[in-house]
């Protein structure tokens, strides 16, 4: 086993792009993350590759202030690829990937060090089987476009606070990026007021991501999450993917609920774990 560290992005895409796009839907967090540090200049915390018997056969990537993601680290390769990483990235206080292998990769923590393992968040990755949007919906879609920067902004940042996990520092910024990359962020208006976003991803390996999905709390009850989900669904598919897929929270059941009505079928569980110092109490 050879554990490579890319010192740019370019080499890393080269090298773990076939990996990561042979499964697109298990490895669509790290394929997006990837393509905002290769066309969009995200700055990139470590790029790592493993290397068995001349074949790339592992991958792991993180960006500042973000876990790792190691979707594409087999649990066989965990030990290995933790310690390098904490040599290379001292930084990286966490992972996220399919349940096998974040759970991996932390054990692997755990033996090393003696750290605690607490999960951030559960979730469950959702592929879309045949799109059924909502009926009788109030209200249509439209492409947001720069002058709606400032709100889907506050909504980004309000959608954070609401999950927990409110680590972006400027959603303004993240939107517009979002715009430039090619994205489909998508409005649901009712009246011309807006009352509801969703974001699909660019299309990468005939795939793309709906995320985030948010509604104010004010305009909820009306239809207008699946409404504006199932528009930026199809905004995906217009632009090419073969399949699109989205991550909800498992702790919502409310949106676990919503999806597979308008055609979303459950494709696996993740989960972000956070590693802190002392001993470990949940797994």
């Amino acid at each position: 086993m050879e554990i490579v560290l890319h010192r740019d992005v370019g080499g890393f895409a080269a090298a773990a792009g076939p990996l990561l796009q042979a499964d697109p839907l298990r490895h669509t967090m790290a394929l997006s993350v990837l393509d905002g540090m290769h066309r969009g200049g995200e700055p990139s915390a470590v790029l790592l590759t493993v290397r068995e018997s001349g074949e790339v056969t592992g991958a792991a990537l993180r960006s500042p202030g973000r876990a790792t993601l190691v979707s594409a680290v087999p649990p066989r390769q965990a030990p290995a690829v933790e310690r390098a990483l904490a040599e290379a990235d001292p930084g990286g206080d966490g992972a996220h990937g399919p349940v096998a292998e974040a759970e991996a990769f932390a054990a692997a923590r755990v033996a090393r060090t003696g750290c605690r393992v607490e999960p951030a968040m559960r979730t469950r990755l959702f592929a879309l089987d045949v799109l059924a949007p909502p009926r009788g919906v109030p209200g249509r879609a439209r492409v947001a476009d720069e002058g709606d920067v400032p709100l889907l902004g506050r909504w980004r940042r309000a959608f954070g606070v609401e999950a927990g996990h409110d680590k972006e520092h400027d959603p303004e910024g993240l939107v517009a990026r979002s715009m430039r990359l090619g994205a489909g962020e998508m409005l649901w208006e009712v009246d011309g007021t807006p009352v509801a976003q969703a974001c699909a991803k660019p299309v990468i390996a005939r795939s793309s991501r709906i995320g985030p999905v948010y509604t104010p709390p004010e305009h909820r009850g009306h239809g207008y999450a699946a409404a504006v989900t199932a528009a930026a669904s199809r905004w995906a598919l217009d632009a090419g993917a073969q399949r699109v897929v989205l991550f909800t929270d498992l702790a919502n059941p409310t949106t676990n609920r919503l999806y597979p009505r308008i055609g979303y079928r459950p494709v696996h569980d993740a989960v972000e774990l956070k590693f802190t110092s002392g001993p470990s109490r949940a797994r």
